[in-house]
């Protein structure tokens, strides 16, 4: 089976490890990877060397896609998208195409496999976030795939309401934890030792998107967070680079400059990697900012996460996520709040919501049970009994 998973980021990417190295291992799947968006951008920090340093080949780049500086750009780069995944899809040929989320360079990929009948697997689908485009453009994903594995209960009850037929809804959990439980982390002295920096207390790692739908001011946003951070004399922190979204060089621009007065206690790095990355989660006072991964990651770590604004609003949040507005206020009494021995002794006894592990084997036994060529024209379920389809059945939770 021709099985093609497109990878946009170096956030993506590192959820898909895991299951593009299961794949590649299998006698049953012919893996292919298409890399688009930041990965092919060196401002992002080129990470389409990290597919190549994890061992698999990179079947196709779709160029068209790059960063974001307006919602004009993103128009046009979802439209020159669909091209170039179309022409690739009818080179690769692959039987079924699997996406990840929720960003735009997905929605093309999207809409051309859908125009070329290639069945989508979707992950991660059902979530809600109320501060950025991504949630449209999850929910049209979900309407174009033909078999979704998500994250939590809530999740699959959420796609079924909205027609899916329950028999192609699975609750795998999430990707993240399955990546945390592979990954042989670092050590606070062998992190030191490879960034080339001290990791003072409190510790920071920060990471914050452009807000992208709703009333919003991305200058005084990373300001605001800017003088909540300055608040903790001699703090380490960690910037990593948002992402390609509309205003990104906004936040950019400003962080570097902060980063520039405050060395060497403030960096900004382009890319960690994976391992890197994780490695300072664990070991990071909290991580800050708008990132899913304060959600999905930093709980299984026991690492306290304080939230800004509405980017990530409607996704479920572990004890460990403090939610804060984005003014100067809100997030230093939630800093405060998350570097405290109190709220420490939460955070270790927190569970993650989007379980304990198994995403992966999960998806795998799904790709392998399923056969795609057979799938045909998926029917509208009606939650109220108005319309009944014989064969539907509960959604698969586990």
């Amino acid at each position: 089976m021709k099985v093609c998973i497109v990878t946009s980021t170096r956030a993506d990417f590192g959820l898909l490890k895991g299951l593009l190295h299961r794949m590649n291992d299998s006698s049953m799947f012919d893996l292919q990877v298409v890399a688009t968006g930041a990965h092919l951008l060196e401002q992002f920090g080129a990470t389409r060397q990290d597919i190549l340093n994890s061992g698999f080949t990179v079947n196709l780049e779709v160029t068209e896609l790059t960063s974001a500086t307006t919602g004009s750009d993103v128009a046009d780069q979802v439209g020159g998208g669909i091209v170039g995944f179309s022409a690739g899809f009818q080179g690769l040929g692959p039987d079924v195409v699997v996406l990840l989320g929720d960003r735009y360079e997905m929605l093309a990929a999207a809409v051309a496999a859908f125009f070329l009948k290639i069945p989508i697997v979707h992950l991660h689908g059902g979530e809600v976030t109320q501060g950025a485009f991504d949630d449209a453009i999850r929910h049209s994903i979900t309407k174009f795939a033909q078999i979704h594995c998500v994250a939590a209960k809530e999740y699959a009850e959420r796609i079924i309401r909205a027609g899916e037929p329950p028999e192609s809804v699975h609750v795998t959990g999430g990707l993240g934890v399955d990546e945390i439980l592979r990954t042989d982390l670092l050590s606070k002295k062998e992190l030191e030792d490879a960034l080339g920096l001290n990791l003072g207390w409190p510790f920071f790692l920060v990471t914050y998107h452009p807000v992208t739908a709703g009333t919003h001011d991305s200058s005084q946003e990373i300001e605001s967070l800017i003088e909540a951070l300055d608040s903790f004399s001699g703090a380490t922190v960690i910037f990593t680079m948002p992402g390609a979204d509309p205003e990104h060089q906004v936040i950019v621009n400003r962080i570097a400059e902060a980063v520039s007065l405050r060395a060497p206690d403030w960096h900004f790095v382009a890319s960690l990697g994976q391992q890197k990355y994780l490695s300072l989660v664990a070991v990071a006072s909290a991580v800050v900012g708008n990132s899913s991964s304060g959600l999905l990651e930093a709980p299984t770590l026991k690492t306290p996460t304080v939230n800004i604004g509405n980017r990530q609003r409607g996704r479920r949040m572990a004890s460990s996520v403090l939610q804060a507005d984005a003014t100067t206020a809100r997030i230093t009494e939630a800093l405060r709040h998350a570097v405290s021995p109190q709220f420490a002794a939460v955070a270790a006894k927190t569970e993650n919501p989007y379980g304990g592990g198994g995403a992966v084997d999960r998806i795998v036994k799904i790709l392998e049970e399923t056969d795609f060529s057979r799938l045909g024209q998926k029917i509208y379920h009606d939650e109220l009994g108005q319309t009944k389809v014989e064969g539907h059945g509960e959604p698969r939770f586990g």
